[in-house]
């Protein structure tokens, strides 16, 4: 299979390779794995680390047909239709490049770069091929109605909302395997993880964000590393509020909370309309990123759609799911209606503006500089198609 534009997926299964599938714990443990194997049109065919032993195991324990201890090696194999990266963000760029190079679809975890710059580098890179970023948030059945009821004007205009985001991570006391959050050269951390996945939802839900105020705050400057009892530095923050506005008109204030105890996480989006309220909840540990929504409302609404895979811890792998079922559909359509790399350049974006009102102590006006700084992009979105999905990815998902 080639995903070039113009060549339509025929075969049955669509074969997917991930790289950093661990079969002891991790994120594609949690989510990734349970929605391939969940889903009918998708294979788990490969799987790779770069240990030997680990990726034996993993593809004993994921019922994947091979292993690969070098994930250069899978990403080359032609028995590899889609490169599904879950490892950690320093990581991303190499693998992310190779994929893209050797001609395959390719679905990254978010954040996508360590910067901005990181992550226009492999958006410019994207070509005609299909790309995925792991946002997967909006793709939530439940999200999806949200927004279908903000833009069928149920509630009427849009006037505020108020978003808490707490996790459990970040706090004074980590896994050593952790404490590259704590590194700001990493590029993963509170803001750009939870953060980004965060209103990169009040994006679906609300449309663009176009002001952005901030502040950042380390409460805890140095954490205990816990296997070791190790003292570490923290350079990146544990707490980060922002109040914006939406190009909707609505305001907005999300509160992204670390360190708060598992069993006082919980997740809530409240919108306000001249007519009528909505609000969507999780008590996911993982945040609303992961498992199913909540939606509630004061005014009728059809019953979100049924996910169309399960599983995973505490149903982890629901919002995952439908990103895998979207880009099945894209890829036997030969259509680009999943969020890919340049929606991912927009996150990146969007929370550089955060880091900066925060920096600076004043109000960022938050615009759009994809194309013109991006020339790659630039020529790809010039196709009509591609243009129709440029101006949809700041909405839920379809079905």
């Amino acid at each position: 299979m080639r995903t070039d534009r113009g060549s339509v997926v025929t075969q049955q299964e669509i074969r997917v390779g991930i790289v950093g599938a661990n079969n002891k714990n991790g994120w594609a443990k949690d989510s990734h794995v349970p929605a391939i194997n969940g889903l009918p049109g998708l294979k788990l065919a490969a799987v790779a680390t770069r240990n030997e032993p680990s990726a034996r195991e993993a593809a004993e324990g994921f019922g994947a047909d091979r292993w690969f201890a070098d994930p250069f090696a899978m990403i080359r194999d032609e028995r590899i239709d889609v490169v599904t990266i879950a490892v950690k963000v320093p990581a991303h760029r190499e693998l992310v490049l190779a994929a893209l190079e050797a001609g395959k679809a390719v679905y990254c975890e978010a954040p996508l770069g360590r910067n901005v710059g990181e992550t226009e580098e492999m958006a410019s890179a994207v070509g005609s091929h299909h790309t995925v970023v792991g946002l997967q948030g909006r793709h939530n059945p439940a999200a999806r109605r949200a927004a279908e009821l903000v833009s069928s004007g149920k509630i009427g205009r849009p006037l505020n909302a108020r978003i808490v985001s707490p996790t459990f991570g970040f706090g004074p006391e980590m896994p050593l395997a952790h404490d590259i959050f704590n590194k700001s050269s990493s590029g993963a951390n509170l803001l750009t993880i939870n953060g980004g996945h965060t209103l990169d939802l009040v994006e679906a839900v609300l449309g663009p964000i176009i002001e952005v105020d901030a502040r950042t705050e380390i409460r805890w400057p140095i954490v205990k590393l816990t296997e070791t009892g190790v003292k570490s530095v923290r350079e990146t923050a544990d707490y980060v509020g922002v109040v914006g506005k939406t190009r909707s008109g609505a305001a907005f204030t999300a509160d992204f909370d670390a360190g708060v105890p598992p069993q006082n996480v919980r997740f809530s989006f409240e919108v306000r309309g001249s007519d009528g309220w909505l609000s969507l909840s999780s008590d996911h540990p993982y945040g609303f990123q992961a498992g199913d929504l909540k939606l509630t409302s004061n005014v009728a609404f059809k019953a979100p759609e049924k996910a169309v895979v399960t599983g995973g811890f505490m149903g982890a792998a629901i919002n995952v799911g439908e990103i895998y079922a979207q880009l099945v559909r894209d890829l036997h359509a030969d259509t680009y209606s999943t969020p890919g790399f340049e929606h991912a350049l927009h996150n990146a974006r969007l929370m550089e503006a955060v880091r900066r009102a925060a920096e600076r102590g004043e109000r960022q006006k938050v615009t759009s500089q994809d194309r013109e700084q991006c020339p790659a992009l630039t020529k790809r979105l010039s196709n009509p198609a591609l243009l129709e999905r440029s101006s949809s990815v700041l909405k839920a998902a379809p079905r």
